[in-house]
């Protein structure tokens, strides 16, 4: 189970311990559900997954395995459009939440950064006091994914 909570932002953070960075490139095959695959490149290697998403918004079920370059090269022909790519960033915050922050598509005209933070709980995500920094909370609205913005941007992945 996946339980987050999202934000639109301005721009990356400052005044806060970064804990981890990568770059990442992303597609999806399907959004209904959400078939997403995604590379990743940090300072200590690669990853591939392959991630499963059920509805919802504050919380939804989801399914992440670890996947060959191989295979995710192999799986990138099913997504009919190139990769969004994403600038992501890991920040310490007071209470002890990672804020996780992405940097979407730079250098496009559709480019935006949103943050979010995950949660053991239901209950601990709406305990949850955002500094003011984040801006406008997108948690509850369906229309703010990464599979809506994918559809809207490269019109793939429709089925």
């Amino acid at each position: 189970m996946e339980i987050e909570r999202k934000w639109l932002i301005p721009r990356f953070p400052t005044g806060l311990p970064l804990l981890r960075e990568a770059s990442m490139r992303q597609g999806y095959i399907s959004v209904h559900p959400t078939v997403r695959i995604r590379e990743s490149v940090s300072r200590t290697g690669s990853k591939w997954e392959l991630c499963i998403k059920g509805a919802g918004t504050l919380a939804r079920e989801e399914v992440e395995n670890e996947i060959s370059q191989d295979f995710f090269d192999r799986l990138t022909v099913f997504t009919g459009a190139d990769l969004v790519t994403k600038e992501f960033r890991v920040y310490a915050l007071p209470g002890g939440e990672e804020l996780e922050v992405s940097l979407v598509d730079a250098g496009r005209p559709t480019a935006f950064f949103y943050a979010e933070v995950e949660f053991p709980s239901i209950e601990a995500a709406h305990a949850f006091v955002p500094p003011d920094f984040l801006g406008e909370e997108k948690t509850e609205s369906p229309e703010f994914s990464m599979s809506a913005y994918w559809q809207a941007t490269r019109g793939g992945a429709a089925g």
